[in-house]
C-alpha cells in the first residue's frame, strides 16, 4: 500500500486544520488606491484558493498610512478598509483554503515608486510621496532623504496601530495574522544593528533591539482569538556581517513561541542594499530547518521552492511544516492540483473544473 505524500496530509495550528502544507506567500501586488484593495486582488487569491493551496497569505498591508512601500500598497489603518477587504477570506473560506494577512510597516523603505513604474523613492510632496520613519535616521540608499526617527511616544503608537489592524483583519474574517518582521522594513530595522542606531530602551543589546516585535506580538496576541494562529515571518539572517543573524533568529523565535507565535515563515535579506545572496533552489530552508529544531516551533519554508517533489522533501524530512510559494504561484495558480497528480494523487479540483484534471 502506498503511503500519502506528507505534503498532502493535515496540519494543525490551535484550531484550525490545514488540509495539505502547501501556501501562498504574500506577494505585493502595487494595485490599490488609498489603501483599499480592488477586484484584482479578490481575483488573484481566490484564484490560488480555488487551485488548491490550503493557505491564501495576503500581501504586506500597512497598518499606518506611513508604512506603505508606495502609495498603491493595501492598507488597514483605518476602519473603511475593512468592508471591501472581507470579500477576499469570505472567497477563500468558500473554496475550502484558510485565509492570512501580513500586517505591516515599512519603515524607511516606505513611499517608493511600484516596480513597474522603475522603484525608487518618493521624495516627499513628489507623487503622492512622503517622509518615511525609522528606528534611527538612516537612508536605505545613500543619497537617498533621510527618514525620521521614530520617538518613543510613536513607537508606542506604531504598537497600538498593530494591535488596531488586527482587530479588523479579524472583523474582515482573516483566520491568520502574520507579523511582517523580515524583509528590511520597520521591524527588521528595528533588529538590525545595521539600520538600528538607538540608544534607548529600543536599541543597542539584543534585549532591546527586539523590544518592538515582542511588544508588537503582544498587542496582537492580546486581540487575536486564544484559538486562532499567530505567525510571524523574520529575515533570518541580512547576509551581512554584524547584521541579524540565525543565531539571533533562533534565540527571537523562542521568545516568539512563548509569547503565542505559532509559526515562523523564515526569509532572509532586505536590510542593505546589493547584497551578495547564494541564491538557488531551496536556499532559505536551512534557516526553516534550525528554527524547528532549535526553537521548537513550526515554520514554514520559502525561498525558490517550484518543484512538486522537492516541496514534499522540505516537509517529509521535517525541515519545515510548510512551504510557501511565490513565484511558482504566479506561474501556475494550479501548482496545488498539478503537485497531486505528480506525487501520485488524484487532484480534487472545485466541481466546476472537474474535467479539465
Amino acid at each position: 500500500m502506498s503511503t500519502r505524500p506528507i505534503l498532502f496530509t493535515p496540519l494543525r495550528l490551535r484550531s484550525l486544520e490545514f488540509k495539505n502544507r502547501i501556501a501562498v506567500s504574500p506577494m505585493c501586488q502595487y494595485s490599490c488606491r488609498d489603501g483599499f484593495v480592488t477586484d484584482w486582488h479578490l481575483v488573484h487569491l481566490g484564484a490560488r484558493a480555488v487551485g488548491g493551496a490550503a493557505l491564501i497569505v495576503m500581501e504586506a498591508t500597512a497598518v499606518e498610512a506611513r508604512g506603505r512601500i508606495s502609495p498603491a500598497d493595501a492598507g488597514i489603518w483605518k476602519d473603511e478598509h475593512t468592508t471591501p477587504l472581507s470579500r477576499i477570506p469570505a472567497f477563500i473560506r468558500e473554496n475550502g483554503a484558510i485565509a492570512a494577512i501580513q500586517l505591516a510597516h515599512a519603515g524607511r523603505k516606505a513611499s517608493t515608486r511600484p516596480p513597474w513604474k522603475g522603484g525608487g523613492v518618493l521624495p516627499p510632496g513628489a507623487e503622492d510621496g512622503w517622509l518615511p520613519v525609522a528606528p534611527s535616521p538612516i537612508p536605505f540608499e545613500e543619497g537617498d532623504p533621510a527618514p525620521a526617527e521614530l520617538s518613543i511616544p510613536e513607537i508606542r503608537d506604531t504598537v497600538e496601530a498593530f494591535a488596531r489592524a488586527a482587530r479588523r483583519v479579524l472583523e474582515a474574517g482573516f483566520q491568520v495574522a502574520e507579523i511582517h518582521g523580515a524583509h528590511g522594513y520597520l521591524i527588521h530595522q528595528f533588529l538590525s544593528p545595521l539600520s538600528n542606531r538607538r540608544t534607548d530602551v529600543y536599541g543597542g543589546s539584543f534585549e532591546n533591539r527586539i523590544r518592538l516585535v515582542c511588544e508588537v506580538t503582544e498587542a496582537v496576541r492580546a486581540v487575536w482569538p486564544a484559538d486562532l494562529p499567530l505567525f510571524g515571518r523574520l529575515s533570518a539572517t541580512d547576509w551581512v556581517e554584524g547584521g541579524w543573524d540565525l543565531d539571533q533568529t533562533v534565540a527571537l523565535s523562542k521568545i516568539l513561541r512563548d509569547l503565542g507565535v505559532d509559526l515562523i515563515d523564515c526569509s532572509s535579506g532586505g536590510a542593505a542594499p546589493r547584497v551578495r545572496i547564494p541564491v538557488g533552489p531551496g536556499y532559505q530552508v536551512p534557516f526553516a530547518e534550525r528554527v524547528r529544531r532549535e526553537a521548537g516551533i513550526e515554520t514554514g519554508a520559502v525561498g525558490l521552492i517550484t518543484e512538486p517533489a522537492q516541496a514534499e522533501q522540505i516537509v517529509a524530512s521535517g525541515q519545515a511544516g510548510m512551504v510557501l510559494l511565490a513565484r511558482a504561484m504566479l506561474r501556475d495558480p494550479f501548482w496545488a492540483h498539478n503537485a497531486a497528480r505528480a506525487l501520485g494523487l488524484k487532484p480534487v479540483p472545485p466541481v466546476q473544473y472537474g474535467r479539465a484534471f
